[in-house]
């Protein structure tokens, strides 16, 4: 078993808590996106909200590894 000091241990607690927030903002930005997406009827801004949902997404999965490292 690795053994840590607590305050390397308090601040892997505020790290697992800002991402947290983070992935909670960024799965708000994917609803955003999917909202106007499904409600637009513009090309041009459905293209924009493509762009938007793809990026929000792949920004989700690169918080979600980074989250899942910490846990180990």
């Amino acid at each position: 078993m690795i053994f840590i000091r607590k305050s390397q241990r308090a601040l892997l607690i505020l790290e697992r808590q800002r991402l947290r927030a983070e992935i909670d903002r960024t799965r708000n930005s994917i609803d955003s996106a999917r909202n106007h997406f499904e409600q637009e009827i513009d090309p041009t801004l459905i293209d924009c909200y493509i762009y938007e949902l793809n990026a929000a997404q792949l920004r989700y999965q690169f918080l979600l590894r980074r989250f899942k490292n910490l846990e180990l």
